[in-house]
């Protein structure tokens, strides 16, 4: 028989061979899979039920608040709040970030940044979302968190992953020691190891942009997608183009099977249109973890220090080929 490892099996073995994995990281861990597996049965039966469309209300981006979003959020937030393990939470859906009184008085350490529910857009026409994570250890010692708890840079990140609501529902995450991915199997109502130790390949043939912006980018942005049209069997080009519209879902699929996901600057959103905090940063832990590459074009995301909470930045994840391939060219177009 084939051994299926659940997740919070995999997480005690990590805890026993990694002495810097405390328990109640672990414990935290555990609280987002379970918040997840709520989020999906509401994702699964969304066309039945009245949660699809919009809550009527707009988030702090100015960005129409979906049905399922405010629920994820709750969700997620009541998970945090109850478990005793996490001090607070910044969120897309808020404006500043929300701290937990300690009234068990485990005096957590930790943190989350999170985007409850990424491409939310996409929910009424049945497009896979998913929830976007990522845990620091606070500075402040003790009483309620400080803003320079959540403005920390990306390398100071204990933990981070995303679950994708898709035809399958995987969570997948790293603490610093890889990359690994876990199934839902619905019989059994637990996530199980399924893609141990991910690793991205070095190239692919997937680029992923929003190609409706060409017009909008640099000159270096548009030379990079000309050069992925461009027809060169050393290469594998020309790429095909896939664009879900969802970051979690795009990268997930680069992650797997190699490619590029970039939404640079544009004379629109000079500054990018992803927020590094609880966009970028935990994404491209996760995919640095795996081998691969994520800058702004230039510099390492997780480098990069917030100055607020919802700051935006352009971003080029992936193979760590083709995005070397892109940075050298939007370098070598700067303006």
């Amino acid at each position: 028989m084939i051994k299926v490892t659940a997740l919070p099996e995999f997480i005690i073995q990590r805890e026993e061979e990694h002495t810097e994995l405390t328990a109640p990281l672990s414990t935290l861990l555990r609280d987002i899979s379970l918040s997840a597996k709520i989020v999906n049965r509401e994702v699964n039966k969304a066309g039945l039920v009245d949660i699809l469309g919009s809550a009527g209300t707009t988030n702090v981006q100015g960005e129409m608040v979906q049905k399922l979003d405010k629920f994820a959020n709750e969700r997620f937030i009541a998970a945090f709040q109850t478990g005793g393990e996490c001090c607070g939470i910044a969120s897309e859906e808020y404006e500043d970030f929300l701290c937990f009184e300690d009234h068990l008085g485990m005096h957590p350490k930790y943190l989350v940044t999170m985007d409850p529910l990424d491409g939310s857009s996409n929910i009424d026409v049945n497009v896979s979302v998913g929830t976007i994570f990522s845990i620091y250890s606070r500075l402040s010692e003790s009483g309620l968190c400080t803003p320079e708890d959540f403005l920390q840079p990306g390398t100071e990140q204990v933990a981070a992953g995303y679950v994708i609501y898709g035809s399958s529902t995987m969570l997948v995450y790293t603490t610093g020691h890889g990359v690994n991915g876990f199934t839902l199997d619905p019989s059994i109502g637990e996530f199980c190891l399924s893609h141990p130790d991910i690793k991205i390949p070095k190239t692919g043939k997937i680029y992923s942009v929003n190609q409706g912006n060409y017009d909008l980018f640099e000159e270096g942005v548009k030379r990079y997608i000309d050069y992925c049209h461009e027809s060169d069997p050393e290469t594998n080009r020309p790429y095909s183009h896939r664009y879900i519209g969802s970051m979690v879902a795009d990268i997930h699929r680069s992650l797997i099977k190699g490619g590029i996901f970039f939404y640079p600057a544009t004379k629109v959103s000079p500054r990018g249109k992803l927020r590094l905090v609880y966009e970028c940063n935990p994404m491209a832990f996760i995919v640095e973890q795996a081998g691969g590459r994520a800058t702004d074009g230039k510099n390492r995301i997780v480098e990069l220090k917030p100055n607020g909470l919802h700051d935006r930045v352009p971003i080029f994840i992936g193979s760590p080929d083709m995005v070397l391939k892109a940075e050298e060219l939007v370098q070598k177009h700067k303006p």
